[in-house]
């Protein structure tokens, strides 16, 4: 099974960037990344995605490129052992890696080669969990795709809530906190949540 790194903000911190060498130690010049832009609106014009690619080349990794599924040939994605999810909107990235095959594509990277690491970055992150259902409870209206199978890419089964400690980015007009929403969504799903604050990770 692959590697893979959860994140809110991508390389925000010094310790995320640590975590993320030592999984390619000794393939840095071998290392091909791409970092798909499919989330946001800017696409590689986005300047999280831009950043990424600023950061991933000065780590060492010559080859960076930007891939958006929505339009690109999702059969390019096996070129690359550092594949590199980047945020936006949940639904729309989701979407379009199920229309475009993209979804199975990735899923079989992540069984069959244990040298790629997968970087989820916020919407990212959330959607290679097993579903993106923490999302419609929190920003429904984010849903333009009107998408009803909410069903992650399922990288991993564990599911994540990035910018835990951002208030601002997450209003409430009943005046609930995020965590106060957690937990009435964790006992409505029967489920568990992990929490993500913007510089935190978790590597898998």
């Amino acid at each position: 099974m692959s590697t893979i790194l959860l994140t809110s903000n991508g390389f925000f911190t010094d310790r995320i960037k640590q975590q993320f060498l030592q999984r390619i130690d000794g393939q840095i010049m071998n290392a091909k990344a791409v970092i798909i832009t499919t989330g946001s609106q800017w696409k590689q014009y986005n300047k999280f995605a831009m950043k990424a690619k600023e950061d991933l080349v000065n780590m060492g990794i010559n080859q960076v490129d930007f891939m958006d599924i929505e339009f690109d040939v999702p059969g390019r994605l096996k070129r690359y052992n550092v594949i590199y999810m980047n945020g936006g909107n949940p639904f729309h990235l989701l979407f379009h890696l199920k229309k475009s095959g993209a979804d199975m594509i990735l899923k079989k990277l992540a069984k069959q080669n244990r040298n790629i690491v997968f970087v989820g970055v916020s919407a990212g992150a959330i959607i290679l969990g097993p579903n993106i259902e923490v999302v419609n409870h929190f920003t429904p209206q984010l849903n333009s795709v009107d998408m009803h199978n909410l069903t992650g890419l399922g990288l991993t089964d564990i599911a994540v809530f990035p910018h835990y400690d951002r208030e601002d980015l997450f209003p409430n007009t009943a005046g609930k906190s995020i965590e106060d929403r957690l937990k009435e969504f964790e006992y409505i799903n029967e489920c568990s949540v992990v929490r993500l604050k913007d510089d935190e990770s978790i590597l898998i």
